[in-house]
């Protein structure tokens, strides 16, 4: 009976109260430890409403805060050889790469997309930071490559949102080679006349830093983002010296002179909008003319002063 009662009655029990719950249905604060519900922070862009943490976003999800009517069209990229040195560590690359494709929807790190921004076309990249870490690697560095190649041949802007841990090591010294050569392409970009406009999201470390992501026009940061090089633990351990406060925070490198401002994410997309116009030296939107009419209202006599 003690078998009965301790295993197979609870066994039963719990199969019948089993409830579907989706797994995603509250999301944790970081920095609180709030819990928040899931289709509230959605709506909100993927802030937290009470602590204003900025958790990241999925390219498709910032491809559609950021053009009109919340469309683009997407921009192919060149293919690239899926294993070029047959890496494995604890599991084979390749399979690491299907796995990543199967969570994330995309091909590689690196989504591109073509529509107009407040009325102004203009090409955007977003790095996907789910994709094994944003990582840069043979298809990323292509995809940064054909979004400035986009840009130039339609004579537009280029937004990239970085969110990267920097080379993909799977790839050797390809995923490095990738640094020269987007950097050979936002010369092209410069050369053309054509603003690079960067924005920096949590977190932009390693080899990304080092290159296409550090030679923007202009650089925007989110709000307590994570940006430099190294980790702080690897400095701190390096130079065995307790850091300042907030060091490599987004904020900081603002004070430092690093970045060019901190805006939030519900304001970014007002600001690249202006900061395109400006660059491209495009007027300003006129106002919407299909407001409601006002009626008149019929002057009041003015009263007598005693």
């Amino acid at each position: 009976m003690n078998w009965i009662s301790n295993v197979v009655r609870p066994k039963i029990r719990s199969f019948l109260n089993r409830r579907e719950v989706p797994e995603n249905l509250w999301i944790k604060c970081p920095e609180t430890g709030q819990l928040v519900f899931y289709k509230d922070v959605e709506s909100n862009q993927f802030v937290i409403p009470g602590s204003n943490y900025h958790m990241r976003m999925s390219a498709p999800a910032r491809l559609k805060s950021m053009f009109d009517g919340e469309t683009w069209f997407d921009i192919g990229v060149p293919g690239v050889p899926a294993d070029p040195l047959k890496f494995r560590d604890t599991r084979r690359y390749s399979e690491r790469l299907k796995d990543a494709r199967a969570k994330t929807g995309l091909g590689d790190a690196v989504k591109l997309g073509f529509g107009k921004l407040e009325g102004q076309p203009v090409v955007i990249g977003v790095q996907e930071f789910e994709f094994m870490g944003g990582s840069l690697g043979m298809a990323a560095g292509e995809a940064i490559i054909a979004g400035i190649e986009t840009a130039i041949d339609k004579q537009t802007p280029f937004v990239l949102f970085v969110s990267s841990g920097g080379a993909r090591m799977q790839e050797g010294i390809l995923s490095l080679m990738q640094m020269p050569r987007t950097t050979v392409a936002v010369q092209r970009l410069r050369e053309a006349k054509k603003p690079y406009i960067v924005v920096l999201t949590n977190p932009t470390t390693g080899g990304v830093t080092a290159s296409y992501a550090m030679l923007g026009d202009v650089h925007i940061a989110e709000p307590g983002a994570l940006i430099g090089f190294a980790g702080p633990r690897v400095i701190e351990q390096t130079i065995r010296e307790r850091l300042p406060d907030g060091f490599q925070k987004s904020e900081y490198l603002k004070a430092h002179g690093m970045v060019d401002m901190v805006v939030h994410r519900h304001e970014l997309r007002p600001t690249i909008a202006r900061i395109c116009r400006l660059l491209t030296k495009q007027p300003a939107p006129e106002p919407p003319t299909n407001l409601p009419a006002v009626a008149e209202q019929p002057a009041q006599p003015a009263e007598p002063v005693a």
